[in-house]
């Protein structure tokens, strides 16, 4: 049975390191998070962005979240991204299938991380 979970988030770490200034801007950040809610804990993430000087602009992320879920503590990771452009944005994300651990273990799903919001659509075997 698949449950859904929405969880809020604060930035801790913005570290961006640009590696192509031109047109697009192409960067590396490694993000830190704080997870409150349903999920509580913490997480690292590494993003290659993407920003275009019209305002569209992109990422994909791996991210290990360390923490309790619904009760269940442990790690996974995260797969996620986005597109954004004069149309709307465009999300997507899953969790990595064999990267719980803990309580954890078993965890499959899919995300979407948005403005200090995850959901998560989760199964946990």
């Amino acid at each position: 049975m698949t449950t859904q979970v929405k969880a809020t988030f604060t930035i801790t770490r913005w570290d961006e390191a640009a590696y192509e200034t031109g047109e697009p801007k192409l960067a590396r950040v490694d993000v830190g998070k704080t997870f409150t809610g349903p999920l509580q804990g913490t997480s690292t993430a590494q993003l290659l962005t993407c920003a275009s000087s019209d305002g569209s602009a992109g990422y994909v992320a791996s991210e290990q979240v360390t923490g309790t879920l619904d009760g269940h503590t442990g790690t996974f990771v995260l797969q996620h991204g986005a597109t954004m452009s004069p149309t709307g944005p465009n999300f997507f994300g899953h969790v990595v299938p064999g990267s719980g651990t803990g309580d954890l273990t078993g965890l499959t799903g899919t995300a979407r991380v948005e403005h200090e919001l995850i959901t998560l659509d989760y199964d946990l075997a």
